[in-house]
């Protein structure tokens, strides 16, 4: 992480003092025990003290803060529910903490044009449990979705299981409000289909709170499908199940959801939830087709062929609701189930092409034995993006050094088979010193060019995405060659 400022932290009582005349009451939080909380998010391999934490509850709020800080010089870290699995909301010691999570209201529900206007400090189940009576849902499910705020999804680009259907938040977003770091309140979109100008929208979903800090966010809802059924599919090798996943989208079924569960996954679901798994496989897909009844059984009926001809031996349809429910239960809680087998697990996300899955799988055995650490997969198999969980005693630094290495390779053979090095989890701390893996120089420093437009001063966010830090100075200079500029015909200003 960048050096801490001693010049800022000898004005911290000064920056304090500003802060509660912004937000008074309990808004300001500068105490140690207070502050505790908030020294990770759910990377929590990783801490750090901030400098003061500060929780405003209106926009005027967030423009004062974010004004203060760029004429003072002073950091930021914006803040969701701390769900982060890259670090993306890691604190930084000499950096305010901005919490979010006071701006938590559904502010507009607007079933004739199929959108809701909700406060970022929202849930992302909290959209569909205000909609869900009249028949309407919010597609992206993440796994954390009863905690994660939909201000984090912005900031992540978050997907779920059934994103391969439905999108990612992307493509569930109509509108934005963000304050830039100048105190600007801007709005992007709204409830049109398409925003005018320049696609800044699409360049803030995604940007991990490096651009501005989102205060409300339109959304997309959909009306909950006629039909729903799950199938569970279990398979003797994870190969099998692989072709499997590629087989289905090959033939042109486009499933709601397709999750996949290597074995030790399966047994730790199972024994969390109870959801009926069969625990002789090695490899376990939940596949949902919905729509039309008609199309949903026929669908079924394809699904079922092609598992068959992959060596599938175990097919089970979902009877009911509540039986699909409970399939994707153990889907749900997967992660926290496989707390019960480790100490601590490091959750990675990337994503590869889907014909190379069983080649993945099969390396990424091999890497566990390199780095003598276990490895438990579950993943979104239809989109190929990967969520290995490597396990290890964070008391051990030796097995914390060998989960981070192990980590890195898994990522680098994300990019060496034709993937990305992330998915939905975003870059953080976690895949910084990664991203050179993926992009050139010349990329980063595009990338760069952009922050450094909403940011110059890189006081947002700061330490997190960018491998090195550039001055924006550095991003805009000319060189001159005896004398002579390129290009002396083109009109510079």
């Amino acid at each position: 992480m960048p050096p801490l400022d001693p010049a800022i932290l000898a004005r911290r009582a000064e920056i304090v003092a500003a802060l509660r005349a912004i937000v008074p009451g309990e808004g300001v939080i500068a105490d140690e025990i207070g502050m505790k909380p908030f020294e990770c998010d759910a990377l929590s391999a990783y801490r750090e003290m901030p400098l003061v934490v500060v929780l405003p509850d209106t926009v005027a709020q967030v423009s004062r803060i974010l004004r203060y800080c760029q004429d003072n010089g002073v950091k930021v870290v914006p803040r969701g529910a701390g769900t982060s699995l890259s670090g993306g909301s890691m604190p930084v010691g000499d950096a305010i903490l901005l919490g979010m999570a006071k701006f938590n209201r559904i502010l507009e529900v607007d079933f004739p044009n199929r959108c809701a206007r909700v406060q970022p400090g929202v849930t992302n189940l909290g959209i569909t449990n205000a909609v869900q009576h009249e028949g309407f849902y919010y597609a992206p499910d993440p796994s954390s979705q009863i905690a994660c705020s939909i201000g984090g999804n912005v900031a992540e680009n978050s997907g779920g299981v059934h994103c391969l259907k439905y999108g990612l938040t992307t493509n569930n977003l109509l509108g934005l409000e963000m304050v830039l770091m100048t105190g600007e309140v801007v709005r992007l979109g709204g409830k049109h289909l398409d925003a005018e100008g320049y696609d800044l929208m699409g360049v803030m979903t995604g940007s991990e709170g490096l651009l501005g800090v989102v205060t409300e966010v339109t959304v997309r809802l959909l009306r909950k499908p006629a039909t729903a059924r799950a199938v569970l599919l279990g398979f003797p090798s994870e190969a099998g199940a692989a072709d499997c996943v590629a087989a289905v989208i090959g033939a042109g079924i486009i499933p709601g959801g397709m999750e996949m569960m290597d074995k030790d996954a399966v047994h730790c679901a199972e024994a969390y939830v109870g959801a009926g798994y069969p625990l002789d496989v090695e490899a376990l897909l939940i596949v949902e087709l919905d729509g039309p009844p008609v199309e949903v059984d026929h669908l079924i009926e394809r699904v079922e062929a092609i598992a068959r001809d992959k060596g599938a031996s175990t097919v089970r349809v979902s009877n009911d609701e509540q039986e699909r429910m409970l399939f994707w239960a153990g889907r749900k809680a997967a992660f926290p189930a496989v707390g019960q087998i480790t100490p601590d697990y490091m959750c990675l996300d990337g994503s590869v092409p889907r014909r190379r899955l069983t080649e993945v799988l099969s390396r990424m055995r091999d890497l566990s034995k390199q780095h003598r650490l276990r490895v438990v997969n579950v993943f979104h198999a239809g989109d190929g993006n990967l969520h290995p969980l490597i396990l290890f005693d964070a008391n051990d630094a030796d097995e914390l050094q060998r989960a981070e290495a192990f980590g890195a390779d898994i990522l680098r053979l994300c990019v060496e088979v034709g993937g990305v090095l992330t998915g939905e989890h975003g870059v953080g701390i976690e895949k910084r010193d990664l991203m050179g893996v993926q992009f050139t120089q010349v990329d980063l420093d595009q990338q760069m060019r952009l922050k450094c437009a909403f940011d110059p001063d890189h006081l947002l966010n700061p330490g997190k995405v960018f491998p090195q830090l550039r001055r924006c100075a550095e991003l805009g200079r000319l060189v001159v060659h005896h004398g002579q500029v390129p290009f002396p015909d083109i009109p510079r200003f």
